[in-house]
Parts: C-alpha cells; structure tokens; sequence
C-alpha cells in the first residue's frame, strides 16, 4: 500500500514440527543474503526489509523496486541452485488493484518453469504433498541432512574464505617494522609479498578442514580431541605452504594459530560469531593443558626449536600460551585498537599497524627473542608502545624509521604478524555475524 511495488516473501519449507534451530535460521540467512546479492547484482533497490524470527520459522519481507517478473525470476534461480535452495519458499506478489487482496503473486508456470520437485521422490512437490505420499518423519529426515550437509560446507567455505583474506590483510598493512609488506621484505631475505600470497591461496584447503571439524563437533564430544583432529591436517598443510613457496616457512605460526580459531568458529553457534571473547574460550578449552604437555619433561640436552629454549631459560609459553589463556594479546590489545582505528575512519594499513603495535607491546613475541635477546624484545615492545600510547595511530615517518631500525638489527616481530591476523579474522567473523543480529 505504501510502495505501489513488488513484494518478496521468503520463509523456510521445514518439515516437521520444529520449524526453526540454529542450522535453520543459518540456513534461512544464507537464502536471504543471497537474494539480497542477486538484487545488487541486477540493480534492484530493496526499499523496505523486514525479517521476523519466532517458533514458528523464520520470515523475510522485501519491497524491491524491480519489475515483478525479474524478481521472480532471480528467486527462481535460488531455488533452483543447489539443495539448501530446495528449502527456500521465495514468493513475489505485484500489486494488482483489480484483485480483491490488492495484490496478486507470480507463479513458476507463468515463466515456464517446472513446477517444485519432492525432497525425496523428485516428482512435482504439490502431488506429493496433497497425496501425502511421504510421512514426516521421512520428510524431516531428509530436511535435517540437508541443513546439516549444505550448512556444514557453505559455513566451512566462508571461514575458510575470511581466513585466507586475513593473512592477506596481515601481509599487505604497510609499513610493518621488520616484516614483509607491499614495499620491502623486511628483515626477510628468503621471502617477500608474493612468497606471502602463494603461501595463504595454498593453506585455504586446510581452513576449510579446520572450520569443518569444528561444525561437526558436538557438545558431547571433547574440545581437546577437537584439536588433536586439527594435528595431521596441520602437518600436512605445512606441506602444501613448502610446496608453494618453494621450502619457505612463511605461515608455521599462523598454521597453528589460524587452523585452531577457524575449528572453534566452526563450533560455537553462529549466534556467538559477534562475541570474540565466547570464541577465545573455545581456543582455550581445545588447548588446555597443551604447554604443560608440549613442554613436560624438556632438558636442554633434548630441546630442538627455539621455543623450547625460551621456555627453559625464562618461561615463555609463546603461541602455545596464547591459545591456551584464550588470546589475551588479541581479545584485550589488536582486536579493540584494530576496530577503533577502522570505526574512526583509518584505511586498513592504519588501522592494522596500529594493531600491531598495540600486540607487540603487550605479549612476549618469541620471533624477536629468537632473532637477537630477550633484552632487545622488551626495548622493541617498548617502542611500540610508545608509539600507539593514548589510543593514537602512529604516523608513517614513524612506521618507516622503526622498519629501518628493525631491518638493520635483523628483527622480525613474526609472532605479532599472526596475532595480527587472528584480529583480522575475528573482525570478518563479527561482521559476517552481525548480519543476521
């Protein structure tokens, strides 16, 4: 009455008497959003949005200014696409003044569409349903795999894809002290930016797996069995970053790091994807009591990596201690100071070197220790401090002599850049969340 205009009604076909659960509603959003994306593709504008979210299902009204036929037909295409499209139930009602409603809603036959296919038998839908040839139980079964299997892979996909833009972002801030960037390698010299692009296209598979592993999670099963899962995966994935970047260890870190957030994004409820301290504690049950076990019983005449001497010499827990307290570094520094600076209106350079900064003056980064001592790691993190004290965001000139100073001392803040990314992933993972809040 309102708009004189199409309107698009989108609910769920869910058989059964639970019309409405997580997977559901994640289910419900994928559709939504991807009809939103075929109406910007089109030029479409949605000039009014509703959605409605009860016991009874979940339910979206969009008035678009489109003709009535595009719309149907972009909807169509949806519900045509793949399983999860099969649930979909996309209605477009034109306004016709002539029928007693006001309105009147466009059907498939009009486009010479065929007519919806049975879940189960694949013949027309409405046969089967005014025949009742399929019992609910076998309709709710077959409901449920679908949610499950479509859900599982299009959540695993875009964890996936949020990870691999993460480590994306973490390498092209620039200037960044000591590492690479889009200008120099840093204190690098078997590595620079594209060695960095090769190495996170490679390691997408292997998000993909982690994410996965946590979908399927249940609540009765372990969080650290959780992560003894992510164990070969991880192992194997560092082989995939050795092959594409010819044997350079551009991602070890971040292999661990990034492969455990993206299990415990994968199981949490996508509810809590807007709550970055709900999925540290995730990361930290999956690792709980790893440094003791990863460290117990070390000599120095058995000790083989650089971070089981730190351990031994001043007990430094490293990564290991991160993940297993939670993320203190990211939840409590990156994270808030990497979406200050975005919220102020900072480019993802600033915003993310500030993050940074922000890290390394607050956590121990072994990658520093490794490369000269223990007392350049504290006057380094020092420095960085300095730099973003007061919640400012250092300047270029800044960025650059520090970056100059790193190189000449051979210093790389290597265990900051994955934290970094960890900040990035958790700011994808809210925004992705906060579209369906």
């Amino acid at each position: 009455e309102r708009y004189r205009l199409p309107l698009l009604c989108f609910t769920m076909n869910i058989a059964g008497p639970v019309k409405n659960s997580d997977r559901i509603r994640r289910g419900f959003f994928y559709g939504l959003k991807d009809m939103e994306l075929q109406c910007l593709r089109m030029g479409c504008r949605i000039l009014h949005k509703e959605v409605w979210d009860g016991p009874t299902g979940n339910e979206a009204f969009l008035v678009i200014d489109a003709q009535p036929e595009l719309l149907k037909s972009l909807a169509c295409e949806l519900e045509d696409a793949d399983d999860l499209g099969r649930l979909y139930d996309m209605d477009v009602l034109e306004p016709a003044a002539e029928d007693a409603w006001g309105f009147r809603k466009l059907t498939r036959e009009q486009f010479g569409l065929s007519p919806r296919k049975c879940l189960i038998c694949g013949r027309p839908a409405a046969e089967c349903a005014s025949r009742r040839v399929h019992s609910v139980t076998e309709l709710s079964n077959v409901t449920r795999e679908i949610l499950r299997r479509s859900i599982t892979e299009r959540t695993a996909s875009k964890v996936a894809e949020l990870a691999e833009r993460s480590l994306l972002y973490e390498v092209a801030a620039t200037p960044k002290p000591g590492l690479v960037d889009r200008v120099n390698n840093g204190s690098h010299k078997d590595m620079d930016f594209y060695s960095f692009l090769n190495s996170a296209a490679a390691l997408r598979p292997y998000f993909e797996i982690c994410a996965r592993a946590g979908l399927e999670h249940t609540e009765g099963d372990s969080l650290p069995d959780l992560f003894e899962k992510l164990r070969l995966p991880g192992k194997l994935a560092e082989n995939n970053m050795l092959s594409a970047t010819g044997g350079i260890n551009t991602h070890k870190g971040a292999i661990f790091s990034m492969g455990i957030l993206c299990a415990a994004v994968g199981a949490v409820a996508h509810e809590y994807w807007t709550d970055p301290e709900k999925i540290g504690s995730v990361c930290a049950e999956m690792t709980k009591g790893l440094v003791l076990r990863d460290f117990q019983g070390l000599t120095e005449e058995d000790r083989l990596t650089a971070g089981q001497r730190l351990y031994l010499e001043y007990g430094i827990t490293g990564v290991r201690g991160q993940m297993e307290e939670g993320l203190p570094a990211v939840l409590r520094y990156g994270l808030p100071v990497l979406e200050k600076h975005l919220a102020d209106g900072k480019d993802p350079d600033g915003a993310g070197t500030a993050a940074l900064l922000s890290v390394m003056a607050n956590m121990t980064d072994t990658n520093l220790i490794a490369r000269s001592d223990l007392m350049t790691q504290r006057k380094a993190s020092s420095r960085a401090g300095e730099l973003v004290r007061d919640g400012r965001c250092p300047l270029r000139d800044e960025l650059d002599a520090m970056d100059r100073e790193f190189i000449d001392k051979d210093l790389s803040p290597g265990g900051s850049a994955d934290m970094l990314a960890l900040c990035w992933m958790l700011h994808f993972i809210k925004e992705e969340g906060s579209y369906d809040a």
